[in-house]
This record gives structure tokens, sequence and C-alpha cells, in this order.
């Protein structure tokens, strides 16, 4: 049993047009038996103030709903995460733009997002093929990474609403810097990825929070929020500054 609540920061923009956003809290609610086990902060990617102060949460979920206002914001999530041993979770744009972190700052890329990008240079992400706005489509897990621990290795059917995925030029590069892509479309675009050696950190394209509700709650989610409570337990997390004040506006339950 942990002495507090399990904080973690939901960062990007949230929006009532954004149906993610609406099932977040419902999925973070009834992830664990105890309804009170986590304590969750939306902060607008704006609202980010410094990769330090994100550290001090207990858990980091970078949320659909890119472009973010602040690609900066969202990026110093995954940074914090990312350096500081922060579980984390990336779904949709969380996925595409934890890629393009690594990309930027562990592997040397110069590239962007094929949304909105800032400069003229190759994209990382790009336009899928055939969009997923609202559908059902077929992963398979590789067996032997933690997706499979999680999920079962093999085919599953996961729910899409995004229109961007990682170009498969760049799946070589970002490997050979220790990324491993943990499960695949049919046809063999990425659709989850993750940092071995890290307590936890994963990003999926597709949105577990959408199939999530009341009476069942996505393994992925149930791991992160268990990542995070075990955080807690470690005695880590637990600086009162948060770095992002401004921006910091609890959950409405």
């Amino acid at each position: 049993m942990t002495s507090r609540p399990a904080r973690i920061a939901l960062v990007g923009d949230r929006s009532p047009h954004v149906l993610a956003h609406d099932r977040i809290p419902v999925a973070l609610r009834h992830a664990t038996s105890a309804p009170d086990a986590v304590d969750p902060y939306w902060i607008g990617s704006a609202d980010v103030r410094d990769v330090a102060g994100l550290a001090d949460f207990d858990g980091i979920w970078l949320v659909p709903g890119s472009p973010y206002v602040d690609r900066d914001g969202a990026f110093a999530a995954v940074t914090a995460a990312r350096t500081a041993g922060v579980p984390f979770l990336g779904t949709c744009g969380g996925f595409q733009h934890a890629l393009l972190e690594i990309a930027r700052s562990v592997v040397g890329l110069d590239v962007d997002h094929a949304e909105d990008p800032l400069g003229d240079v190759e994209h990382l992400i790009v336009p899928l093929a055939c969009s997923l706005l609202g559908e059902e489509a077929r992963v398979d897990v590789l067996p032997g990474t933690r997706a499979a621990a999680l999920l079962g290795a093999g085919p599953r059917v996961e729910r899409f609403f995004c229109s961007y995925g990682l170009d498969g030029r760049f799946r070589a590069r970002l490997e050979e810097a220790g990324v491993v892509f943990s499960a695949f479309d049919e046809t063999g675009n990425a659709r989850m990825v993750e940092l071995p050696g890290h307590p936890f950190f994963l990003a999926s394209l597709y949105q577990p929070e959408l199939s999530s509700d009341e009476t069942w709650v996505h393994p992925l989610i149930r791991a992160f929020v268990a990542a995070a409570v075990e955080r807690v337990g470690t005695g880590r997390g637990v600086g009162s500054d948060v770095g992002a004040d401004a921006g910091r506006e609890p959950m409405l339950r």
C-alpha cells in the first residue's frame, strides 16, 4: 500500500472535441481496485516549464491531440520520462512525438512531423497510406517484448484514431539506438515502441483509452498505472515543485 496517490502528468491540450480526453480519466480511475490510487493532472503543452519539473511526477502520459500547441512541451514530457526513469505512456500523437524526440535527441536526426513541419527537413512522421479515424485494426505483438508480456504475443485488434505514423525508412536507425518496435500492422508498419531497460516506457499509435470504460481497462493502461504506483513505493518522484504549476489542473472526477 502506498503512502500517497501516484501523481500522473497528462501532457497535452485538453479539448472537449477529442474523445480520448474524455476516456482517459475513466480509464485511470478504474485501472486499479483502489479508486484513489492515482492523482492525475492535466498540463497543457504550452504550460510545461522544464524537464526537471515533469521528472517529479510518478508517471507521464503524453496524450493524443496532435498537433500540440507547443511541441517543445510534448518533447519535454518524453525527455523527462526517458532520462529520469519516469513511467511513460504515449498514445497516438504521444507515440509520434516520442519517436521524434528520440530521433532528434538520441539518434541526432534532423527530422520533423509532416502534420506540422517547421523547416525544410525530412519527415520522420508521415501520413498513413490509409487514415484510421475511429477504426479497429489488427496489430501483431512481437514475442519477447515488454508489450508481449503485457498483452500477449501475436495478433490482436486495437482501436485507432490517427492519420500519421512512422516512415519505415528510419526504423533501422532508431533500432540501432536501442529502440524496440514491439508491434506492427499487417503490412509491417510500426504500431508500438518501447525502451528496454527503462522502468516503463511504451507508446502505441493505437489508443487503448478508446477501448476502455468502467468495466474494462486496457492492460497497457493498467500496467502504466501499476508502474507509477510502484514508483511511489520506491520513494522517487516525491518533489513538491513540479515546475509546471501554472498549467496544473486537477483532473475532474
